[in-house]
């Protein structure tokens, strides 16, 4: 019998750029210890984020000095610190979804319960290794067994966009089931929209879920996800939610598009001692003139690699996912994935250009071919 093999395919960036920098390479396959889990991929998808860390220009985390030497010339600088930790071209692998099956188990992953052969899905570190390869080891505590009644690529689609949207809805805002309450989502057909207004209005049970959209595809697409209204993002915002005459008060805005433009919004639209939350990283966070004092109205961040970043509560991310699976086998939440493609570097490239064209509604995923084409 042959030895097992030591290498993996995979697609790599070449260096940070446009989306063509992606390449297929091979690199060590990896073995799992301790917490983790050894994942043959069989999925994954494309986020904003995705975009953001192969053009080099990701800054959700602080930026550190740069401070040239004596013989140095070039201008000082920020370095973003996200690429300090994170792997480096020509070998970093993106992909921060994924589903797959489990075929090694770290020892203490083991003692959890976590055996080769389960069907897995998550949202794995920000400064690891992605999913874009045969094998991906992620940290079993980020981990939940993927729902029964998804495909790979449904399952693969789910995870940043739904950790994201609870964390910024049930965490950061601290909206509670039931609640008597409003809650704007701006860009209700984006991946991360359209999970939130399904959590508001399926999971918390809100009985007025604001959504923004521009077109009749993404109006309808989020209305299906559970909106109740649906406003136009093209044109103010205040004056139609004044419009709706509805029966309470917004109390809540979820920011997760292009967070300076609304900043001003929000605050006109949000009830007094309401909270504004936001995803979108910006240098415009500009409060002075709006009503963010006089309402006496909160603004937080939510950014779901805090948690993996600063190694605080590991645990949640995987607790958040179990609860995710059981409302999907239960019918209660769907999948928004709208489009699949082939996990090669052409399926890579074309996803990576509709995501920064905004031609995406709900998610592309990318998932593992069984034509013999996969990772080339």
């Amino acid at each position: 019998m042959a030895a097992p093999s030591q290498t993996m395919r995979a697609i790599a960036l070449s260096r940070h750029g446009d989306a063509t920098v992606f390449h297929s390479t091979t690199l060590p396959k990896p073995t799992a210890s301790g917490h983790d889990l050894l994942v043959r991929v069989h999925a994954t998808s494309v986020n904003p984020v995705d975009t953001k860390v192969r053009a080099g220009t990701y800054d959700d985390y602080q930026t550190t000095a740069y401070t040239p030497g004596p013989d140095d010339k070039t201008p000082q600088k920020n370095a973003l610190a996200y690429f300090d930790r994170a792997p480096k071209p020509p070998n970093h692998v993106l992909g921060f979804d994924g589903a797959g099956v489990v075929d090694e188990v770290g020892d203490e992953a083991a003692k959890k319960g976590w055996r080769v052969g389960d069907d897995v899905f998550y949202s794995s570190s920000p400064v690891r290794q992605g999913a874009n390869a045969q094998w991906q080891l992620v940290d079993a505590r980020s981990v939940a067994r993927k729902p029964r009644s998804l495909s790979w690529a449904q399952a693969a689609a789910l995870p940043l966009t739904w950790i994201t949207a609870w964390e910024a809805l049930v965490e950061r805002m601290g909206i509670a089931e039931g609640e008597e309450a409003g809650v704007l989502i701006v860009n209700g057909a984006g991946g991360v929209g359209s999970v939130a207004t399904q959590i508001a209005r399926r999971i918390l049970r809100l009985p007025v879920v604001v959504t923004t959209a521009s077109r009749p595809e993404t109006t309808e697409f989020s209305r299906s996800m559970g909106a109740s209204h649906v406003i136009n993002h093209r044109e103010p915002l205040p004056p139609q939610v004044e419009a709706l005459a509805l029966p309470m008060p917004i109390k809540y805005v979820f920011i997760t598009y292009r967070t300076e433009q609304y900043m001003d919004a929000a605050a006109a639209i949000c009830a007094p001692f309401g909270k504004v939350c936001s995803i979108v990283q910006t240098k415009e966070l500009n409060m002075y003139g709006a009503q963010w004092m006089a309402k006496c109205l909160t603004f937080v961040w939510e950014l779901l690699g805090t948690k993996p970043w600063y190694g605080v509560d590991v645990e949640s991310h995987g607790e958040i996912l179990r609860r995710l699976a059981s409302w999907v086998d239960e019918g209660r939440i769907v999948s928004h994935l709208r489009e699949t493609m082939p996990l090669t570097v052409d399926g890579i490239v074309r996803a990576h250009q509709a995501v920064e064209a905004s031609r995406v509604v709900g998610k592309v995923g990318l998932e593992v071919q069984e034509d013999g084409g996969v990772f080339m």
